[in-house]
């Protein structure tokens, strides 16, 4: 079984990294309620894709049986996010990326995560997601590009609405990168407005990780 790491990040919260390297045959038999994922199972995605779908679901209840001993199968709200109904305060969130799965769940706050391999892609898209004042402080560093991309997962998986606009909405403090560090993050919503610390980690060699716990000042 390659489950790569479990690591406690507060008394009621834990994060968890899953080294993908079997078959879907493999990971089926690791889920309880076997007929509760089976009808939710994602028909006609790739081979890859549908190995990371299972193996996340198997890493949120390896977190959940650290936190709990409640019986409960993951569901998706409409707008994506994944909980657990049987457990209405507990936060849970998945992410994936090539031979990595992440997840992070609390028993108390919501919780955002992502995981992402570092492609250059991210600067491609740059334009799209960071504010004027982030592209000048990523420069051309392809690793800032892709930890800005993340972190702004991160927070959105946190908040969960969809429509939220990244380059406006979702933003960061500049930063100086470090291979391991903490990124002030902004939720801007029409009345409110809030800040987050995001931890950010290379777990692998060409894989940024960043993840909140729902830590939050409001402004």
């Amino acid at each position: 079984m390659p489950l790569h790491s479990l690591s406690p990040i507060s008394q009621t919260a834990v994060l968890g990294l899953w080294h993908l390297t079997e078959p879907a045959e493999e990971l089926w038999p690791l889920l309880p309620a076997q007929a509760h994922y089976l009808a939710r199972f994602p028909q006609g995605r790739d081979e890859l894709r549908a190995r990371q779908w299972l193996a996340g679901r198997v890493l949120a209840h390896q977190l959940l049986r650290e936190l709990s001993d409640a019986s409960a199968a993951l569901h998706n709200d409409e707008n994506g996010r994944p909980y657990f109904p049987e457990l209405p305060a507990c936060g849970v969130s998945l992410s994936h990326s090539g031979e990595w799965v992440a997840a992070v769940l609390s028993t108390q706050e919501a919780v955002g995560i992502d995981i992402e391999m570092i492609r250059p892609k991210a600067k491609k898209l740059a334009h799209r997601v960071l504010a004027e004042s982030e592209l000048a402080n990523a420069g051309d560093d392809a690793v800032k590009y892709c930890l800005y991309w993340s972190a702004k997962e991160t927070l959105y998986k946190l908040h969960s609405r969809r429509g939220l606009v990244f380059k406006e909405q979702l933003l960061l403090s500049p930063f100086e990168l470090r291979e391991a560090g903490v990124l002030t993050g902004h939720l801007l919503l029409e009345n409110s407005r809030s800040q987050h610390q995001i931890h950010y980690s290379q777990p692998s060699p060409g894989y940024i990780l960043t993840y909140t716990i729902g830590e939050m000042v409001s402004q």
